[in-house]
């Protein structure tokens, strides 16, 4: 299946109970060549009515993250695990990260990047390991199938917890060392 193709069936998809009471279905965004992809767990409310990942407060702090490290979304491509908002922004089931999931196999199936960045617990649980803890793991790399995957805290956590943004700020910098690695693009 090409983008196109890909993004018609996804914004189409009645597959789970999330489709009842979405608004927009969040497909992603950025370059579709990007080597390097940033994941969520799902969209929140602002994402639902927009169509379109990390909008917001989070959004903002992430945009000023990628910043740090000479990153944008021009330059990324941003995507989650779920497409639909879950209601009251709960953590996306099983069932729903089962389904909804094979959207974005899909999506790297055709991106093939060669980093992959969990953003927040829940999509380096899908991702990388299921008992995968944020707290330990964060800023770790872990490789799959040639792609280099790490965990990075959601900037919703970082928001709620300011504390955490000294490690994060060292797990961006490893980010940056690791693009500069494993990437043949300018980033």
């Amino acid at each position: 299946m090409d983008w196109d193709a890909l993004y018609k069936a996804c914004i189409s998809c009645k597959q789970c109970r999330l489709a009842d009471t979405r608004t927009n279905v969040v497909f992603g965004v950025g370059r579709r060549d990007a080597e390097v992809v940033l994941i969520g767990e799902g969209p929140g409310q602002h994402e639902d009515l927009q169509g379109e990942p990390f909008v917001g407060r989070s959004g903002q702090l992430l945009d000023d993250m990628l910043a740090m490290i000479d990153l944008s979304r021009e330059k990324v491509f941003i995507a989650n695990i779920v497409k639909c908002r879950p209601p009251g922004n709960r953590d996306p089931l099983p069932a729903e990260q089962e389904v909804c999931g094979s959207w974005l196999e899909q999506q790297l199936a055709l991106l093939r990047p060669k980093i992959i960045v969990c953003v927040g617990r829940i999509a380096a649980m899908y991702m990388i390991k299921p008992d995968f803890k944020i707290t330990r793991e964060h800023g770790q790399w872990f490789e799959q199938e040639g792609v280099h995957m790490t965990a990075i805290y959601h900037p919703a956590a970082l928001l709620r917890d300011p504390s955490k943004r000294p490690e994060t700020f060292v797990d961006l910098r490893g980010l940056r060392e690791k693009i500069r690695d494993v990437c043949t693009s300018t980033y």
